[in-house]
């Protein structure tokens, strides 16, 4: 099946959606591009030149190109705060709609979408891939497979010196609403328990380029009695670590640490006695799916299939409602000092 699609939002983010479409294994052929949609008329001409779009509609108006294209599928790349307009739009068009992340601006907007989903049966999900890529999955595995014991502990280090430009310099709470949410999405995924609570201290550091909150520490109580450190910063210069992060990951027979590329040590203890208990170490077992390890292309694959299947994606929205709820109870905790309850 070939499924119709309209973009919105043609600005940087939209270059990775395009390509992935045009170019990706998982993905070529299985969506034609007819309209694109951006408030400057120039960007949605230029991405279609770009991308050899020549029978898109170009169009400023969402509302307009839908009704003119009648897509299957709606691409929302779009900043946080138009996002739920866009939505309601293309839900109310009919469209399955895939969002950037975060799903939405406020806790509140993101219920609503879920519910105007459900009322349009139709799929609303977030591009979260970051879980999309073959370190989150081996980690997974690695759990569920008991080798390290019941887990304890996630820990979680996130420090990066990016100089975007644009909107992003201006956004309150830049790091938790923009980048943490993938950080913390793969935390939940990888330890497979619920988040319940959180105290965050949220900051502006000395030098900072960005307008509010480009640093975070955060404790966040899982269910299961596991707990997840997340320290992160976006004005970090001089020891980037990777974009998906340093981790820990403790259990109750070992421990694994991971440095977000292609580096993972996992030892058990292998011994009764002694200060120091003799380790061995374990292997990471390798994707269970490969076709689940290529990121963004992944998260769009999982989408078309399951609208073709009726099931529900992985990211869809009634889930990824729980990694947005845990940004806002962050947020919320950074502003009053306080422990602050998770509810999705």
């Amino acid at each position: 099946m070939v499924f119709k699609a309209v973009l919105a939002g043609c600005g940087a983010m939209s270059k990775g959606w395009l390509s992935a479409i045009a170019e990706h294994p998982l993905l070529k052929g299985r969506v034609e591009v007819v309209g694109l949609v951006d408030l400057d008329r120039a960007t949605a001409e230029a991405r279609a030149a770009e991308f050899g779009l020549s029978q898109a509609v170009i169009g400023t108006e969402l509302d307009a190109v839908l009704s003119q294209t009648k897509p299957d599928i709606l691409f929302d790349v779009v900043v946080p705060v138009a996002r739920a307009g866009v939505v309601a739009t293309g839900l109310r068009h009919g469209c399955h709609v895939l969002s950037e992340k975060p799903m939405a601006a406020t806790l509140a907007a993101g219920r609503e979408m879920i519910a105007q989903a459900k009322a349009a049966g139709r799929i609303h999900a977030v591009v979260q891939n970051r879980r999309f890529i073959a370190g989150v999955r081996r980690i997974r595995r690695l759990i569920e497979s008991g080798a390290l014991g019941e887990v304890t502990a996630l820990h979680c280090d996130f420090f990066v010196g990016a100089h975007f430009g644009g909107f992003r310099e201006q956004m309150e709470n830049v790091l938790l609403l923009d980048m943490a949410i993938h950080t913390l999405d793969a935390a939940r995924y990888m330890a497979g328990a619920a988040p319940k609570a959180v105290y965050c201290l949220e900051t502006n550091p000395a030098g900072s380029w960005y307008a509010h909150g480009a640093a975070a520490n955060a404790i966040f109580e899982f269910d299961q009695g596991v707990v997840f450190n997340y320290r992160g910063s976006w004005c970090a210069e001089g020891a980037n670590t990777s974009w998906e992060a340093a981790w820990r990951i403790v259990g109750t027979k070992g421990t694994l640490t991971w440095d977000g590329g292609d580096a993972f040590v996992a030892n058990v203890v292998a011994g009764d006695t002694g200060f120091f208990r003799d380790l061995k170490p374990i292997d990471v077992p390798e994707p269970a799916d490969i076709d689940q390890t290529h990121g963004h292309a992944s998260v769009l694959a999982d989408f078309l299939d399951a609208i073709v299947s009726g099931r529900a994606p992985e990211t869809v929205g009634s889930d990824n409602i729980k990694s947005l709820a845990m940004v806002f109870a962050a947020i919320e905790s950074g502003k009053t000092k306080q422990r602050v309850l998770i509810e999705a």
